[in-house]
């Protein structure tokens, strides 16, 4: 009994921080901190581009409310913490078929186009993202091509 409640105390008062509630290994969380990271490589963010994040998020995994701001607060911890992209792009690899990582490119593209402009940051970062997720660079170039042309009309 009293073992019981001394380990309830050391976990109450560990000084761990919040508790994670994404895996570092959930693909949503790879996908998240992937869009972060656009969101912010041109060293601005948008309003469009936050409310892009947003909307990419809920549609592409049917999460909203509470559950959607922890994705993306762990999202941005997760990619402020990262030194590199391969982490969560390797995630995604392991996880996702061919249409599904090209997905993932055609929402980086969908990043890039929210605020209207296309940064050389980001362009570079859509094609490295894309490399590492094995995505040829025709299709790379064919996502752009039609995220361009849903923005524009």
């Amino acid at each position: 009994m009293l073992n019981a409640v001394r380990d309830f105390l050391k976990k109450i008062s560990s000084d761990k921080g919040p508790v994670q509630k994404f895996d570092d290994n959930d693909a949503r969380l790879a996908m998240a901190a992937l869009l972060a990271h656009m969101m912010a490589i041109d060293g601005e963010v948008e309003d469009a581009e936050r409310a892009k994040l947003r909307e990419v998020l809920a549609s592409e995994y049917n999460i909203a409310g509470g559950d959607l701001d922890t994705l993306i607060d762990e999202a941005i911890r997760a990619d402020s913490e990262a030194v590199d992209l391969y982490g969560f792009t390797s995630v995604l690899k392991r996880g996702m078929e061919t249409e599904q990582r090209l997905r993932v490119v055609e929402h980086l593209w969908e990043m890039v186009y929210a605020d209207g402009q296309v940064h050389e940051f980001e362009d570079n970062l859509v094609w490295r993202i894309a490399e590492l997720l094995g995505v040829e660079s025709r299709d790379r170039i064919a996502k752009r091509s039609e995220v361009a042309a849903r923005t524009e009309n």
